[in-house]
């Protein structure tokens, strides 16, 4: 219980946090010095917190993206892209509306820009029966994500870390209608979380959210946050949510139990990885006194290289 952000409880702590023997950069300092990041050329075509980015920085985006999507397929997800425009019975049924609908994008067909592509997976499913040895359902998606941003005037306005259009990798999962199961399963989906940035080496702590600060329908919510050294604070990069049947009700998702009755299935949803904000904390936690920036191990293979230098 809790009124606000201050009711959160710190539940664990992993990484030590890194040490430099030379002045930290912001992660916007550093791409920019990098020719990583132009936010001044994107600011005058498509306005306040838009940003191109450049060169090497792109591979290690997607390079993040495809790392987090084969760990998950290997998890035995079901790889999906979505609909990034969705119709008010999706964002209604999952609760995103009217909760949260002036933060939304609307496009002159009455549609909504996702803000996360647990809108468009979570309704995968919708005025649907499943069978009970069907589940759990795994699904995981990639898709850009849009947001107004509204009510954050002043906050991040520099860099990547709070932008209105950005990569996410999104996991679904419906399960029996089973507190305990469900519990488990929220639980196993942090740990994907967790995995991924231990192999990135990334510091990170968890908070169990209060209930002043959980969104609509949230039964149970962690978020993971990851230390940014410039800010010398762990800033929010993931969120693991459960809500029972809250968006299966209003969805109309149900599955057909041993027992022949019918039940409304459990959802959950939880960030994999969200670019570029993540790309912020690799930046700064992985920054060289040259102003180079090595690239984390596991993604190497990816990017071509061990070491990203101006070009």
């Amino acid at each position: 219980m809790g009124n606000d952000e201050s009711g959160n409880v710190e539940v664990k702590k992993w990484g030590d946090l890194p040490k430099f023997d030379f002045p930290v950069l912001p992660h916007e300092d550093i791409a920019e010095n990098l020719d990583l990041l132009d936010n001044k050329r994107a600011v005058r075509i498509a306005g306040s917190r838009a940003f191109f980015t450049k060169n090497d920085l792109v591979l290690l985006e997607y390079a993040l993206l495809m790392y987090a999507l084969k760990m998950m397929i290997g998890e035995g997800y079901t790889p999906m892209t979505v609909p990034w425009m969705v119709n008010d019975e999706a964002m209604w049924g999952t609760g995103y509306f009217p909760w949260g609908q002036e933060d939304h994008y609307k496009t002159q067909d009455g549609q909504s820009l996702i803000g996360t592509a647990e809108v468009s997976l979570t309704a995968f499913h919708k005025d649907e029966v499943l069978n009970e040895k069907d589940l759990p359902v795994r699904m995981v998606g990639i898709s850009p994500c849009y947001r107004r941003e509204v009510g954050s005037y002043g906050k991040d306005t520099k860099g990547i870390f709070r932008v209105h259009q950005f990569n996410k990798v999104e996991q679904v999962v419906y399960t029996v209608a089973d507190e305990t199961e469900t519990r488990k399963m929220h639980d196993q989906m942090l740990g994907h979380t967790e995995k991924l940035l231990q192999d990135l080496k990334l510091p990170y702590h968890i908070l169990l959210m209060c209930t002043g600060d959980m969104g609509a329908g949230q039964r149970r919510k962690y978020d993971v946050e990851v230390w940014f050294p410039s800010q010398n604070a762990y800033r929010e990069t993931h969120s693991d949510s459960y809500f029972n049947d809250f968006q299966s009700r209003r969805l109309n998702i149900r599955y057909k139990a041993s027992d022949g009755s019918l039940k409304y299935v459990y959802t959950l949803n939880n960030t994999v990885v969200a670019t570029p904000r993540i790309l912020g904390a690799i930046l700064e936690n992985y920054q060289q006194s040259d102003g180079s920036v090595k690239v984390p191990e596991i993604l190497i293979p990816f990017v071509g290289k061990s070491i990203i230098r101006r070009v």
